[in-house]
């Protein structure tokens, strides 16, 4: 089946980042961000979920992120659009054509 999609709804324009470990001068490593592309995305919001830990509330926002076909684009990479952070958990072509992906994404604290 087809997925019909107005890449005109693309509008959010977004940095897809990579992990990169950089020593830390001390034999040890650190992780670095760095940029891979600058893209055109659609986001959409889908679940709210609160939770606890220790004393506090916290909340977790998924989204489902849709971008052109792309080779590369995986699970550990994160988008930023400013100063948001939506970290990638799982990457699909929704129909199989090539045409997009659908990246389903839990936005990070900044």
């Amino acid at each position: 089946m087809v997925v019909f999609f107005d890449p005109g709804q693309m509008t959010a324009r977004l940095e897809l980042e990579a992990p990169a470990s950089v020593s830390d001068g001390q034999g040890g490593a650190v992780t670095e961000w760095q940029a891979q592309s600058s893209l055109w995305a659609r986001i959409e919001p889908v679940s709210f979920a609160i939770g606890e830990t220790g004393m506090a509330e916290i909340g977790t926002v998924s989204h489902r992120i849709w971008i052109g076909f792309r080779q590369g684009v995986a699970a550990g990479m994160r988008f930023r659009k400013g100063a948001r952070l939506f970290a990638i958990r799982m990457v699909r072509d929704p129909d199989e054509t090539g045409r997009y992906l659908v990246c389903h994404c839990e936005e990070e604290k900044s």
